[in-house]
């Protein structure tokens, strides 16, 4: 199984970008599906989850600004972010838990992608 992730960029202060990630490879199902995210000299922390029933969590200080969702038939997951500050500025990871790969019954976890860097300036 595979993480792509795409979208980041360079934004002003106020702006959005829309940040997608397309696991690929021989997959039943993804139950959890989220974003996390890595500034320089922080530890990695949680963004935004999914449920593949739809249910959503997110981190208090994205709450109101960033929506997650996905697409169960891709595979895909999806972060929009508005009205990004100077904060948000970091290397953002797609994540995967619970992947059933087809022939299997037993979920495997920890599947990363490779990183897509955003960043807030003026």
């Amino acid at each position: 199984v595979q993480l792509q992730a795409s979208g980041g960029g360079l934004v002003q202060p106020g702006g959005s970008l829309r940040l997608s990630c397309a696991a690929s490879g021989s997959i039943f199902s993804i139950n959890v599906m989220g974003w996390y995210r890595q500034a320089p000299g922080k530890q990695r922390e949680l963004v935004a989850v999914i449920i593949s029933g739809g249910s959503t969590n997110y981190a208090d200080s994205v709450k109101g600004r960033f929506t997650i969702s996905r697409d169960n038939a891709k595979n895909t997951v999806y972060l929009q972010m508005n009205s990004l500050k100077p904060e948000d500025t970091a290397v953002y990871y797609c994540n995967a838990e619970q992947v059933i790969l087809r022939g299997e019954t037993h979920p495997r976890y920890n599947y990363w992608g490779q990183g897509t860097q955003v960043t807030v300036s003026s």
